[in-house]
């Protein structure tokens, strides 16, 4: 593949005016907390800012001689669980001996003042993130969409099988009961964040509630595992070199994380609203469909699961709840970001999908 590989990494955009950072406290900052990495002699910071994602806020800081990330909390109310810094900060240092693909941390911040949250630092990791679609300039072929497909399974299944004894994540565990708290706390999280255009899910948090399984397996889990929370190789955009957005990871039931995963993965033959709203090139040509993948992951795996209905109508209604939340935040003038406007439709959508699923 001939392909100028500067062209298709990921890129940065112009931070947004109400989400800027102030340089000079946090050059003084990095510059006292990592005098390794930053110096007087890398010159001036520069920030930039990725706008994909529409949890917590996520810029770039660049350096004449390194290049790192920031991630912090959005301003508003917000799931404590879902921008707690100092845990997804912990949770990475101590994963990335067993999980190569997590991005290195650097450094936590608990002082407010010097940006106005809580935040942490971590190494730049330099490739292409897939997100709605590859880059132009990129052209698989249907082979290598299958085969980046393969391979982003075989990572979820590895990190299923961290040992968790050994990363000393196993304090994340809370006992017995793990997919039936998920349930709970997500149709509670929905009644808390509902607004007057979201429609009712009392049938569909119903039926969750009466169709979860009684056995479950515990394991280190993602849990907002897409194909835009990968860093592919620009030289071998097949290849998987950094994994993002650890905020949700926890120890939980694998099932339901793949469950999870697939309610992003929009496929081809899906509806034109699907499509429209997908977030990722899942339904590029060669790509796996949610069958084959249920299929390939039970394969490698030994498990063997009778009916997956549960946990793609579980995950289906996480993400709508996902959306409601942020909403949430737009609706009631929390944040001003246009991006997040019609997200009310999404949620509705994504309620109606768990509905049809149901009847399926």
């Amino acid at each position: 593949m001939s392909v100028d590989t500067n062209s298709v990494l990921d890129q940065s955009s112009p931070v947004r005016t109400e989400e800027s950072l102030p340089i000079e406290s946090l050059d003084a900052w990095l510059k006292a907390e990592l005098p390794e990495v930053v110096s007087e002699s890398s010159g001036d910071l520069a920030i930039t800012q990725y706008t994909g994602g529409a949890s917590n806020w996520t810029y770039r800081l660049d350096y004449q001689n390194v290049a790192l990330v920031l991630r912090r909390p959005p301003d508003g109310t917000k799931a404590k669980s879902a921008h707690d810094m100092g845990r997804e900060y912990r949770f990475q240092k101590a994963l990335k001996p067993y999980f190569p693909e997590v991005p290195e941390v650097l450094a936590h911040c608990k002082d407010e003042s010097v940006i106005g949250a809580e935040f942490y630092v971590m190494r730049h990791v330099e490739g292409i993130i897939p997100r709605r679609h590859f880059p132009r300039q990129l052209s698989l072929s249907e082979a290598q969409a299958k085969q980046l497909c393969i391979k982003a399974i075989d990572r979820l299944v590895a990190l299923h099988q961290v040992d968790i004894h050994a990363s000393g994540l196993k304090r994340l565990a809370k006992g017995k009961g793990y997919t039936q708290r998920q349930v709970e706390g997500w149709c509670n999280r929905f009644e808390r964040a509902k607004t007057w255009n979201v429609f009712g899910a009392k049938g569909i948090m119903r039926w969750i509630r009466e169709n979860q399984p009684s056995e479950e397996t515990i394991c280190m889990t993602h849990n907002d595992f897409r194909l835009d929370n990968l860093v592919l190789d620009a030289d071998d955009p097949t290849h998987i070199i950094g994994i993002l957005d650890w905020e949700l990871a926890t120890l939980g039931n694998p099932l339901m994380d793949l469950g999870n995963a697939l309610a992003y993965w929009i496929e081809a033959g899906d509806d034109k609203i699907a499509r429209a709203t997908k977030r990722q090139p899942s339904d590029y040509p060669g790509m796996l469909t949610r069958n084959e993948i249920i299929e390939y992951y039970c394969s490698k795996t030994g498990v063997a699961v009778a009916d997956f209905k549960f946990y793609e109508v579980f995950g289906l209604f996480r993400l709508a709840v996902i959306a409601q939340q942020i909403y949430y935040r737009y609706h009631h003038k929390q944040t001003n970001n246009p991006a997040f406007k019609n997200f009310w439709f999404l949620v509705n959508y994504l309620l109606w999908r768990c509905r049809r699923k149901i009847k399926q």
